[in-house]
């Protein structure tokens, strides 16, 4: 498995377990406002999938559209979506070697130019930072045995890892 498979996978899958230990929550605890952030596990776990979702498309040529469904079983299905989309847009740059490429940004005002590599970059590091937002409010609502989230243990979880 490759560096790009390894992040993209990571990516996914860690903000699918974060979102897979929300289910039970009541909507009052999901949008309970916090001291950082987005200020709510919802709007973060939304911002978080949106910006895949944007700028999977926006990559891809597409046009952008923004779901109002911010239920958990909601977000699990845009998540795999943004994550398939985004996988598929990272590989065919990958393939033509098109890091260097540039896009048009047009969510922007006024449109920008950005690379495909500096893109890709971006969301995996975006998800993250957002990841340890979403931990902090969870271990505020009392929760606990928080997965780390990091690739390592990812990657053990998975049996990539050789031994």
């Amino acid at each position: 498995m490759n560096l790009l498979d390894r992040l993209l996978a990571h990516d996914s899958w860690t903000t699918r377990q974060l979102l897979l230990l929300c289910m039970d929550l009541s909507d009052k605890q999901l949008d309970h406002e916090f001291d950082i952030g987005h200020r709510t596990l919802r709007r973060t776990f939304d911002h978080l999938i949106y910006n895949m979702e944007a700028w999977s498309h926006l990559m891809d040529g597409c046009d952008v559209t923004r779901s109002s469904d911010c239920s958990i079983g909601s977000m699990l299905m845009r998540l795999d979506a943004a994550a398939d989309r985004l996988a598929k847009v990272a590989q065919q740059i990958a393939d033509r070697n098109g890091w260097d490429e540039t896009w048009t940004d047009h969510l922007e005002i006024p449109p920008c130019k950005r690379t495909f590599g500096g893109s890709i970059a971006h969301v995996i590091t975006h998800s993250m930072h957002h990841r340890a937002q979403l931990l902090y409010m969870l271990r505020r609502t009392g929760m606990t045995d928080l997965p780390e989230g990091d690739v390592l243990s990812w990657e053990e979880q998975h049996g990539s890892a050789r031994h």
